[in-house]
């Protein structure tokens, strides 16, 4: 890229989503990939079943040999998360090849795109995945890296004949700031990260510098309460035009005459910067994600989007992998796996599936990851957990982090507010649900918790059954 004359590309952190997204990209422009995760998982199965070759050991000598023999010439990618010492990167590096950030990446393929680009603490991909959706849909196609798997497509990577690319915008480690976008949507700038950041100001900074990039005619699509509160502004120059959205609230864009409709979804219409939207539907399920289609709705409208496919293009929606996902739903227990981390993701997601099941009792399975977030939103976390009637709290997942004294998965389950709860490990999880009343049972967490979902879901169905056999006898 960029003049290079190298056709081999090497992820270090190949299993990560992002990460993921890049190796398909470039095993489809016909370049050799390759690369390392210190983890198998479902992911990078699917990497190697695509004609990828991981390891899953940090060792120069497992380097596929002719990565080595061209190392020089190879481009080589690393995630943030992998530890400074790593050794592949630094053969990589002592033999010269350029080693970049994803983010780096990223911002190097959307260079000459249309680039529809959507940040925010926590509704990002989601709502980028929406966008996606809308786009192929009904918008004639797009190319799209997300930060999640579509349930529509299979895949975190969409690639079509189109100048349209939707890239979800990551705020960790600053690295939205590699990207300029055409249309920008920010959903959230909650606390977080503060590990990178040091403060809540210095995040929001860095958003404000994100919507700076914005070229000129490009287009804002902010949620009304960040205009609102001055976080973000409310006119920018060079004929780039801030639209606002919101639920529940008069905006730019916002979702009128809301009515549930059974099982957690709803129908709406969508008042669309002086257009009306009528007879929407979304295909995945809680209020959150009517939100969510306002925001998809008003970037895909602002790229220049017919509104009259757009309805059709919601209701096919399918959703994403571990978003208010619905792994099994029977009259008497439904099982729905989540990945909120952060104190205002467990919110929205507790809340919406509370809207779906008022009257069931509400069991969370959660797993807090980074001892940093622990320790920064313990308060925040007891309070959203405090919204489930039951709570079984896993050990603190510790991603790239070592452990801060004094910093455990006590800290939250001791201020959280009902009686019903547990502290218990990973692998004692499948134990302790046989037997237990289970009514809706939701896994949280942006861990390895995923691990669990699978094993959790196979019990499940075989419990259904057995009751079913049961009831026949």
């Amino acid at each position: 890229m960029n003049g290079t004359a190298a056709k081999h590309i090497y992820f270090i952190g190949i299993g990560g989503i992002g990460m993921s997204a890049l190796a398909r990209y470039f095993l489809h422009e016909r370049w050799q990939v390759a690369g390392y995760d210190r983890t198998r998982t479902p992911l990078t199965q699917a990497l190697e079943r695509e004609g990828i070759s991981v390891h899953y050991e940090d060792s120069a000598e497992l380097i596929p040999d002719a990565f080595k023999a061209n190392a020089a010439a190879t481009l080589v990618v690393y995630t943030p998360a992998v530890e400074d010492d790593n050794r592949e990167r630094d053969f990589f590096a002592r033999c010269g090849a350029q080693v970049l950030k994803r983010s780096e990446m990223l911002g190097r393929v959307a260079h000459g795109k249309k680039l529809l680009a959507v940040a925010g603490t926590h509704g990002k991909t989601t709502t980028s995945t929406m966008l996606a959706h809308l786009l192929t849909q009904a918008g004639g196609g797009c190319s799209a890296f997300l930060g999640g798997i579509s349930k529509n497509y299979g895949t975190n990577l969409l690639l079509a004949d189109s100048e349209l690319l939707v890239a979800e915008a990551d705020e960790y480690d600053r690295s939205f700031l590699q990207l300029f976008p055409d249309v920008a949507v920010v959903t959230s700038m909650d606390a977080d990260h503060l590990d990178i950041y040091g403060s809540h100001e210095a995040l929001q900074r860095a958003f404000r510098s994100f919507v700076a990039q914005l070229k000129p005619q490009g287009a804002l699509v902010a949620k009304k309460s960040l205009v609102r509160d001055g976080k973000l502004p409310a006119a920018l120059p060079d004929g780039r035009r801030v639209y606002t959205y919101a639920f529940d609230e008069q905006a730019d864009f916002y979702a009128r005459n809301v009515r549930p409709t059974g099982g957690g979804y709803f129908s709406f219409d969508i008042a669309a910067a002086g257009q009306l939207i009528t007879g929407c539907t979304v295909g995945a399920p809680g209020w959150v994600n009517v939100e969510n289609a306002v925001a998809a709705t008003a970037a895909a409208v602002a790229a220049g989007v017919d509104c009259r496919g757009l309805p059709q293009a919601l209701r096919s929606f399918q959703g994403v992998q571990r978003r208010l996902d619905v792994r099994l739903h029977t009259p008497a227990l439904t099982y729905i796996d989540d990945y909120a981390h952060h104190p205002e993701e467990l919110r929205a997601a507790i809340t919406s599936i509370r809207g779906m099941f008022p009257s069931e009792k509400i069991t969370g399975i959660f797993q807090p990851h980074l001892y940093s977030r622990t320790r920064d939103f313990a308060v925040g976390f007891a309070e959203s957990l405090a919204l489930l009637d039951e709570l079984l709290l896993l050990d603190v997942y510790p991603a790239r982090e070592l452990p801060i004294a004094g910093v455990t998965s006590a800290i939250i389950f001791d201020r959280v507010g009902i009686s019903s709860k547990a502290l218990c490990r990973k692998e004692d999880v499948l134990g302790l649900l046989r037997g237990r009343d289970l009514q809706v049972l939701v896994t949280l967490g942006a861990g390895d918790i995923d691990t669990l979902v699978e094993p959790i879901a196979d019990y499940l169905l075989n419990e259904v059954k057995q009751e079913a056999t049961c009831a026949k006898r």
